[in-house]
Formats: structure tokens, sequence, C-alpha cells
């Protein structure tokens, strides 16, 4: 018996991972994993972490970017994504969605930041649509008073 191959039947297959207050570097881990080892499509979405945590980019540095002696008092941690990106502060209201995706996941989306961005602007404009206002910034995407952060 053959099962069929969901790629070739039309739009490729997305697999959906949910996690409810995954600490982050947990969730970062997992990210990194998949982006080097599987072919597939993926959307991460985990609902808050339970701990306030900064994340920076790859090529942040602390001494530009973190009020150091704040950081130390609070004992606030502080971990490094493998990928790009500003410096943020997440907690347990932080919503987390992350796509993982082939280069041919989105026919003809260029494979560079804007390009992605504007897309993601656009699929998030439609998640919420009569919501709230919500608009694609040069440093992320706002809705109101929530910044959504891809990476």
């Amino acid at each position: 018996m053959s099962i069929p191959v969901a790629k070739n039947i039309g739009r490729p297959v997305m697999n959906v991972v949910r996690f409810k207050g995954l600490p982050i570097l947990q969730q970062l881990n997992i990210e990194e994993q998949l982006l080097r080892t599987s072919s597939d499509n993926w959307l991460i979405i985990n609902d808050g972490t339970d701990d306030p945590t900064i994340v920076m980019g790859v090529s942040g540095k602390p001494a530009e970017l973190l009020e150091i002696k704040m950081v130390l008092k609070d004992w606030i941690p502080v971990i490094r994504r493998y990928s790009g990106g500003g410096t943020v502060i997440v907690d347990q209201g932080t919503i987390f969605v992350s796509f993982i995706c082939g280069k041919d996941a989105v026919p003809g989306l260029t494979l560079y930041p804007h390009p992605i961005m504007t897309w993601s602007g656009g699929l998030y404009n439609e998640v919420f649509k009569g919501v709230g206002d919500f608009c694609l910034r040069e440093n992320g995407m706002n809705f109101e008073t929530f910044v959504i952060v891809c990476w």
C-alpha cells in the first residue's frame, strides 16, 4: 500500500507545534535543530515563557544594548539566539510565533529580510483584521501595545 505524498497534491504542508510557557531557550534550541535537520515546514507557537528573559541577536553587543548593572542586580537571564534580530525582553505575556520553512514554501517570495517581513506583515494584517490597528515597522510589528518579533 502506498501513501500519497502531500507535497504533490497542493500547497506545502505546515507542521504545527504549540507550547504553553516553554522557556525561550528551549524553544530556540528546538527551532535551531529543526532548521538544521528538517526539510519540512514548521509553525511553532509558544504562549509565554515563565521567567522574564532578554534575548539578543547573534551579533548584539551586551555592553551596547543592556544596562548590565540592572540586569545583574535583577538576575535577568540573557540569551543569544542563533539568528539576527534585535534585543527584546520576553515574559509570560509574550506570544511567540516562528515559521521555519523551506525556500519553496511561499512561491515568489524573495528570501531576504525585507520581503519576508512584508509577507509576514500581510499575513498578520489578515489575522488581526477588525481587531485593532496593526502595522509593520522597521524594527518589528506593532499591534496596539503588543510587539510581534519574528526571527
